[in-house]
């Protein structure tokens, strides 16, 4: 009932009756290479007002060559969406390229964005709950739309409708980046609209022709050693010492389209696993919703910027989570994660059975099965060293993602001349024949 009423909130029965087949191609702009003189940005705040007459990146700089400059519009709907393409959006930047950022405030999705200093508009905001989302559709798009005719993109970036929607209406490429196979009916309404679709190989879904794979996971854009080394200093923020023992609990909100239906960690099992992680470690509570009770509870919330959650994530002794991609993200940190809510099972996702299988993370469903799994690691002294070797062994076979994103970028939403990629289903590494270090340490 929600999808249904989702499809007629924004039209997009009519978008596909009419389903655009263009091939516009990114229009060429001579320009110098460097702006002339002394330059203003609106960067880490609103623009309300961006257009054809704010298009500097705030740095002065002298006139040299004319090269060829191209504007890129990116959607960040969640939190995660600005780390994914944060880097690549860096180095477009400093390349002389113009970029925009069309944010949801969702969580602390602006938060990273100010954090991160990277030129944005917020084209709608969101609760955590499935409700907020439906009500405000409607709205989200005609002021997306608005945005993005004003900035007059080349090329667009984004993991979803918004973006594969507002490239259809004003006639853009876009390229959807897409890691989710339950999101079937966002599959659905997207991928007509979409000049190429990039997926991990761990994919398990075939998306169409335009359906390209890269070796890794969504998380290699800022996670990939090229990328990211953490900061040891958390745990002064966090008031430890430096033999101080710690676990992370991240709790979802359950409030995107996905999840309709699917649930997590409940509040008498949330009470449960702090209670008994307590007994060996500190735990630091991360709850999406903010929804969480911890005033009778052993727990600490987490408090620290979210931009600083994954130095902590990298310093944990182990996290316990029912959300999706926090696990990744420590799987390739090599910090023990335990996962459980109802997409566990045989239809679960690839990237977590694959992670599973190199011995990264547990997938379980129950809170005994939580606990079984946290008391092994936490009783295991060779846990820091045995993880941090299967995460070397994962990455080994993965690339930068952040370079393919830029790559593909340059090429106009073209993948035919990046070698990292292959069409889905083509001769591409999809998993390793052996669970690394699993049956070895």
């Amino acid at each position: 009932m929600i999808e249904r009423s989702l499809l007629w909130a924004i039209g997009i029965p009519r978008l596909l009756h009419v389903r655009t087949c263009y091939r516009r191609r990114p229009r060429q702009r001579l320009r110098s290479r460097r702006p002339q003189g002394p330059v203003s940005v609106l960067c880490g705040r609103r623009l309300e007002g961006y257009g054809r007459d704010n298009k500097s990146d705030g740095r002065a700089r002298v006139n040299t060559a004319l090269f060829v400059t191209m504007r890129y519009l990116f959607f960040t709907n969640t939190p995660a969406h600005v780390h994914l393409y944060k880097h690549a959006i860096d180095d477009l930047r400093e390349r002389g390229h113009e970029v925009l950022v069309l944010a949801r405030e969702y969580t602390c999705t602006v938060d990273l964005l100010e954090w991160e200093g990277l030129p944005y508009a917020v084209y709608g905001s969101c609760g955590t709950t499935k409700r907020s989302l439906l009500r405000r559709l409607p709205g989200h798009y005609v002021r997306a739309i608005r945005l993005a005719r004003r900035f007059d993109p080349d090329l667009i970036f984004g993991m979803g409708g918004y973006a594969a929607h507002t490239g259809a209406v004003t006639r853009t490429p876009t390229v959807l980046f897409i890691d989710s196979e339950p999101a079937d009916f966002d599959h659905t309404i997207s991928t007509p609209f979409a000049r190429t679709i990039l997926t991990p190989n761990t994919f398990r879904k075939e998306l169409g022709e335009r359906h390209y794979v890269f070796p890794g996971l969504k998380e290699c854009a800022y996670l990939h050693p090229n990328s990211y080394e953490p900061n040891p200093q958390v745990r002064d923020r966090l008031g430890l010492e430096a033999e101080d023992r710690y676990a992370i609990l991240r709790l979802n909100a359950f409030g995107s389209q996905h999840d309709v239906g699917k649930e997590g960690i409940t509040g008498a099992d949330r009470q449960h696993i702090i209670e008994q992680l307590s007994e060996d470690v500190t735990v630091f509570v991360s709850d999406e919703s903010g929804d969480a009770d911890l005033s009778d509870s052993p727990a600490e919330p987490f408090e620290l910027h979210p931009a600083l959650l994954h130095d902590a994530l990298a310093a944990a002794d182990l996290l316990v989570a029912d959300t999706q991609t926090m696990v990744t993200e420590a799987a390739l940190l090599g910090t023990p994660a335990v996962r459980s809510n109802s997409f566990v099972g045989d239809d679960d996702m690839g990237n977590f059975l694959t992670l599973e299988k190199q011995g990264l993370i547990s997938n379980v469903t129950s809170v005994e099965e939580i606990l079984e799994c946290a008391t092994a690691v936490l009783a295991d002294p060779d846990a820091e060293t045995i993880w941090q070797r299967r995460r070397e062994a994962f990455l080994s076979e993965t690339v930068d993602l952040t370079q393919v994103l830029v790559d593909v970028a340059l090429a106009g939403g073209s993948v035919e001349d990046c070698m990292a990629v292959r069409q889905f289903g083509g001769s591409v590494r999809r998993e390793s024949a052996d669970a690394v270090g699993v049956h070895g340490d």
